[in-house]
C-alpha cells in the first residue's frame, strides 16, 4: 500500500462569467513519513490553494480539474465528499490561518472538542475529554481547564492557535496540514506556536505540510521545500541543498530578498546547519 501523501499534476482551475483562470498547473509532489515539508512562494503564488486542493476545501468557484492526491493508498480528489469527511480530522488534521475563523465564537471550548469526537463516531467521555487537557497542556496552553470552559472570545490569538493545534491533533492524525499558521501573531508567539506544532509533530510520528511566505520558518523547522512561483512548483528538494545551492532563478532571487543587517530578534542557526545564518530569522517574501 501507498504510504503517506503523493500529489500528482494536480490543476486547479477558478470559473466565473468572466472567463476560466488555472491557477495550478500541474503541481506534484510527496509528503513522507515523518517528514516537515513546507511550501514557500510569494503571495498569490498558489501555496494555500495547493493545501486546500489536496483535501477539498476550495471554495467555489474553485475546481479541481485533473491530478490526483493520493494518501495512504486511497485518492483525495476522487473520494466521495462523506468518506472523505472522515479522513479529515481522523487522518488529516488541518491548522488554518486564523484560528477564530476555525473555532465556533458561541460553543465553549469543551463542547467543541466533544463535538469532533462525536463526528468521527468516538466517545466524548471522560478520558478522550482528558486527552483534550493533555494535549492543550502540551500545546503551551495555561490552565487547560478553565480555557476548556471557556470561549474562543477569551483567548489571545496565540493561545486560539494552540487550540487550533491541540484539536488538529485530537484524533492522531498521520498528517498535519498547517495553512499559514502564525501570519497573525507576533514573532515572539510565532516561534513558540510553531516550536510547539513541530514537537508535537516530530514525537508521535506524523508528518507535516506547511504552507509559508516566511524563509526563516522553513530553514528552522522543514526537512524539505517546495517553492512556488504562479501556479507551479520551479524547485523541491531538501532545504539544505536548495537553500545552499539554488538552481531556479527564482528561488535566488527568494534567498537574495533576505535583507541585512539581522533583525534583533532572530535567532541563531541551529547547531551543525549549513544554511545561511541570516535565514534562522522571520523574513517575509
Amino acid at each position: 500500500m501507498t504510504t503517506g501523501l503523493h500529489v500528482r499534476d494536480l490543476v486547479t482551475e477558478f470559473h466565473s462569467r468572466e472567463g476560466t483562470t488555472r491557477v495550478l498547473h500541474g503541481i506534484s509532489f510527496e509528503v513522507g513519513a515523518n517528514e516537515i515539508v513546507g511550501v514557500v512562494g510569494e503571495s498569490g503564488s498558489g501555496k494555500s490553494t495547493v493545501v486546500r486542493s489536496v483535501v477539498k476545501l476550495l471554495m467555489p468557484p474553485g475546481r479541481i480539474m485533473e491530478g490526483s492526491a493520493e494518501f495512504h493508498g486511497q485518492d483525495l480528489v476522487r473520494l466521495p465528499e462523506r468518506e472523505l469527511r472522515h479522513i479529515r480530522g481522523k487522518e488529516i488534521g488541518f491548522v488554518a490561518q486564523n484560528p477564530f475563523s476555525a473555532l465556533n465564537p458561541v460553543v465553549r471550548i469543551e463542547k467543541q472538542f466533544a463535538n469532533i469526537a462525536k463526528a468521527h463516531g468516538l466517545k466524548a467521555d471522560a478520558e478522550s475529554r482528558g486527552l483534550a487537557l493533555d494535549l492543550l497542556a502540551s500545546s503551551g496552553v495555561n490552565d487547560p481547564e478553565r480555557v476548556m470552559r471557556g470561549y474562543a472570545h477569551e483567548l489571545s490569538g496565540g493561545m486560539a492557535q494552540r487550540v487550533v493545534i491541540a484539536m488538529a491533533l485530537y484524533l492522531n492524525p498521520r498528517l498535519v496540514i498547517a495553512d499559514e499558521p502564525t501570519t497573525a501573531l507576533d514573532l515572539t508567539v510565532q516561534r513558540q506556536v510553531l516550536d510547539t506544532l513541530t514537537r508535537l509533530t516530530k514525537e508521535s510520528g506524523r508528518s507535516m505540510l506547511i504552507v509559508t511566505h516566511d524563509l526563516g520558518v522553513v530553514a528552522n523547522y522543514c526537512d524539505r521545500v517546495l517553492v512556488m512561483y504562479r501556479g507551479r512548483i520551479v524547485e523541491q528538494g531538501p532545504v539544505s541543498e536548495v537553500f545552499v545551492r539554488p538552481k531556479d532563478p527564482y528561488t535566488v532571487s527568494l534567498l537574495n530578498s533576505v535583507v541585512q543587517p539581522k533583525a534583533a530578534s532572530a535567532g541563531p542557526a541551529p547547531a551543525g546547519s549549513t544554511l545561511p545564518t541570516e535565514l534562522f530569522e522571520s523574513r517575509s517574501v
